[in-house]
């Protein structure tokens, strides 16, 4: 199946996301694959099989979202600068969404701009962080708050990259499929509450899902000015949850579905969704081993980590809420008295 991605509004090129067993792809040009010793181990050597390059190497680099810093991103440089790419030169993102976001980055400032592809080895990174340009790392105020929007050439997905994917990593790639169906696509919910996803074709047609809708998204608003906010349902609060625990305690997607709970709840506060689907969304949840809980040892910190999400501005918090499951509302404007009164119900008790 292939899904393109058309930007409207945008002169960049369009692209094509590729879910099928992965082709042989031909470069006549100096080729990097961007790896971690995880994948390498795994994939790495099939994936060499291949690619047939005018000139071909491997750069890798640590592994876990806590090197996902532009000391990485240096290192990195300085590997390309030695093996002397050209701007005609191409990336290769070979991992989760920390090596593609990194590649990405990397790709778009080494020589004011190089070509990079996409060949996620993560569920999460195959629904959601390969697709749409998104490219960056973290620093000590925040997550993803260095980078640019810098659109790949091309995105190959290939499920058998998920065999040796560990079950946790498979249920943090869950939540943003959950994270899809919620705000877009209610029989595409219903799909996943009903079936376990263990057949090929029922994986893939998750996927391939999940895709669509995002390529929907992007093609109207590739830089977030407007419906590709929505992209972010639970990410406000779960960029907090990442930031406090230092990238360590949780995978990403795991923070997202702590981050949805949070924001189901917030919704059920302003009566945009009634209790009956917040427990549906979190019964989805943990029906793929996703964590619900968290505990916040001081509200009123956190409540102030908000400002510095890339997604507020003008002081004002903006949060993305589901209004019933398939529909979303945008809001700005709800009081921090509000806000402090969701967030006391994970309030830390000391014991």
């Amino acid at each position: 199946m292939i899904i393109p991605i058309r930007l409207e509004s945008s002169t960049v090129r369009g692209y094509n996301v590729t879910i099928d067993r992965l082709p042989k792809l031909s470069f006549d040009t100096k080729v990097v694959i961007v790896t971690n010793p995880t994948v390498a181990g795994f994939h790495l050597d099939n994936l060499l099989s291949k690619i047939d390059a005018k000139d071909l190497d491997v750069v890798t680099v640590k592994d876990g979202e806590e090197y996902k810093n532009l000391d990485t991103i240096v290192d990195i440089l300085d590997e390309l600068f030695t093996k002397q790419l050209d701007r005609k030169s191409l990336l290769i993102a070979f991992g989760g969404g920390v090596i593609g976001d990194m590649t990405g980055f990397t790709a778009s400032i080494y020589q004011r701009g190089i070509d990079f592809i996409q060949i996620p080895t993560t569920l999460l990174a195959q629904v959601d962080a390969s697709v749409g340009g998104k490219t960056g790392v973290n620093n000590r105020f925040g997550k993803n708050l260095i980078g640019a929007f810098y659109q790949p050439k091309a995105v190959y997905i290939d499920i058998d990259f998920l065999k040796t994917l560990p079950k946790r990593e498979f249920s943090a790639g869950m939540a943003e499929l959950i994270k899809m169906s919620v705000m877009f696509d209610r029989e595409f919910f219903e799909f996943l509450e009903k079936d376990d996803l263990s057949s090929r074709d029922s994986l893939n047609r998750a996927i391939a899902r999940s895709v669509e809708l995002k390529a929907w998204v992007v093609n109207q608003d590739e830089k977030e000015a407007g419906i590709r906010a929505v992209l972010n349902y639970g990410h406000t609060f779960a960029h907090v949850i990442e930031n406090e625990t230092n990238y360590r305690e949780y995978l990403h997607g795991e923070a997202v579905a702590i981050g949805m709970v949070m924001a189901n709840l917030l919704s059920y506060e302003l009566a945009l969704i009634s209790l009956d689907e917040v427990d549906r969304v979190k019964n989805l949840l943990i029906k793929h081993n996703l964590p619900i809980t968290y505990e916040i040892r001081d509200i009123e910190i956190f409540y102030n980590k908000f400002f510095l999400d890339k997604k507020s501005s003008n002081s004002k918090i903006k949060f993305i809420l589901p209004k019933s499951i398939g529909d979303f509302e945008v809001r700005d404007n709800i009081s921090k008295e509000t806000i402090l009164k969701v967030l006391a119900k994970f309030k830390r008790v000391d014991r």
